[in-house]
């Protein structure tokens, strides 16, 4: 006989208790096998209490971070959380006490940065930082969350065979510094993240010279160390290219060796004048960066001022005087003493120091013009004076300096059998004896002023023609 089929009216009541149960204890297997230790899952912050913060990670049971993680993230100087925020969290234990699964954002975050750390150590890319301290073994560096080492070996610009002193001084110099490296060992279970800079080295290098050329524009001001010196001025590192400062962009002054500027280390603001990006060049200023004594010029000059000048250069039509540094004015031909009989090139020499009247001054054309023969006898013999008592005053304060510090005190004075009178063997020089005379006012049929001893000088490019 066949068997009667089965009814399922009659089995429906009897199994309907059963798939209930089967289906509760599906979903409970289902979020055990989902919800594992170590797992990090992206989840929505319900509510925040005192206790910690409730959050929903897409399971049956919601999630519960507990108060000390989330101080741990206020240590880190993390971005507050807030409830509806989305953020990634790791599964610590399943169920708690209380029934929910333990989660920590604080372990997720730090996850993530191993994780990261991983792929950069996979592309080989170039990272970017800071360095934060060091040790005997090298230098540390902060990756997200995670301490990153650079290991002696590894440093670039420091020589083998340092003493410990020295090398912990140029390793403390390094804090602070920004450097490229290149991820070499990551182990998240040891937690070992190595970098090497000295691997980066070049890449890097040139990866900030692209970036350099890309973000600078002319007339941005950038800080800068001034890398090396040359007679035609001086170079600047931006930090991954140097510029060059000229010569003529150094002061508002005449300039004939920038050394007298700036030195190799200083470090210096600058003005960007060009960015030539296709050759690679960039142009630089420190000149920029001060003021323009051009602009209050009026101020201190006025017509028929009597002022003192230095010759810095003589041509045909006259010569150069600078009157203060970034400040020159010229003396025509028409104004010298004797002229027209007399040429500048026959009178004057540069260096020489000498009276002299303001014409006019012109601070748009930037150009003051002046006159040796308008001044005055009585100007000519008070200017003679005045130069006369502050050269003969610089020659004797040195002396008394040094007489004082080798003047006898007390009972060593008393020893010597013939002391040496210190005050009345002073050599204090007299005028006519380390001063030249002053040079009398002369007409125009006389000897002009011009053959006064001076030092050399140079001329600057703005004077008037």
């Amino acid at each position: 006989m066949e068997p009667e089929p089965y009814s399922e009216s009659q089995a429906e009541p009897q199994s309907e208790p059963d798939m209930e149960s089967l289906l509760a204890k599906h979903l409970e297997e289902q979020a055990q096998c989902v919800a594992k230790r170590g797992d990090v899952r992206l989840g929505r912050i319900i509510e925040i209490s005192e206790e910690g913060a409730l959050v929903d990670i897409g399971l049956k049971r919601e999630g519960f971070v507990p108060i000390r993680d989330l101080r741990q993230m206020e240590e880190a100087e993390e971005q507050e959380i807030v409830a509806g925020d989305e953020v990634p969290v790791m599964v610590v234990n399943t169920r708690d006490q209380d029934g929910y699964v333990e989660l920590s954002l604080y372990r997720a975050r730090l996850e993530k940065d191993w994780i990261k750390a991983e792929q950069l150590l996979e592309s080989g890319e170039i990272y970017e930082t800071e360095i934060t301290g060091y040790n005997r073994g090298g230098l540390t560096v902060q990756f997200g969350r995670i301490r990153g080492f650079i290991p002696l070996s590894h440093v670039v610009g420091l020589p083998r065979g340092l003493r410990d002193p020295e090398r912990r001084d140029r390793l403390a110099a390094m804090v602070g510094q920004k450097i490229g490296l290149r991820a070499i060992e990551v182990n998240r279970n040891e937690r070992r993240l190595i970098f090497s800079q000295r691997q980066a080295y070049r890449s890097w290098q040139r990866m900030r010279k692209r970036q350099l050329l890309e973000e600078l524009q002319v007339g941005q001001r950038r800080h800068g160390i001034v890398s090396s010196i040359t007679n035609f001025g001086a170079f600047v590192d931006l930090g991954g290219m140097d510029g060059l400062v000229h010569v003529s962009e150094l002061a508002w002054r005449h300039v004939d060796d920038p050394r007298e500027i700036v030195q190799v280390g200083d470090e210096v603001e600058v003005v960007v004048l060009e960015v030539d990006r296709s050759r690679e060049r960039i142009g630089l200023s420190i000149k920029q960066t001060l003021e323009d004594p051009w602009d209050t010029v009026e101020e201190r000059y006025r017509a028929n001022q009597l002022v003192e000048g230095r010759v810095t250069r003589v041509a045909e039509i006259g010569a150069f005087i600078e009157l203060e540094p970034g400040i020159e004015g010229l003396l025509h031909t028409s104004e010298l003493i004797g002229s027209p009989n007399v040429t500048a090139q026959e009178v004057l020499k540069p260096g020489q120091v000498l009276p002299l009247k303001v014409l006019r001054v012109e601070p748009g054309r930037r150009r003051i013009g002046l006159s040796a023969r308008r001044v005055q006898q009585e100007e000519w013999e008070r200017w003679a004076t005045e130069r006369d008592a502050r050269e003969a005053e610089a020659s004797v304060e040195p002396q008394e300096e040094e007489v004082a510090e080798l003047e006898p005190q007390g009972e060593e004075a008393a020893e010597l059998e013939e002391p040496e009178p210190q005050g009345e063997e002073e050599t204090i020089v007299e005028p006519e004896e380390s001063v030249e005379p002053a040079p009398e006012p002369v007409g125009e049929t006389e000897e002009p002023v011009a053959e006064q001893d001076t030092a050399p000088g140079t001329p600057s490019a703005t004077a008037e023609e």
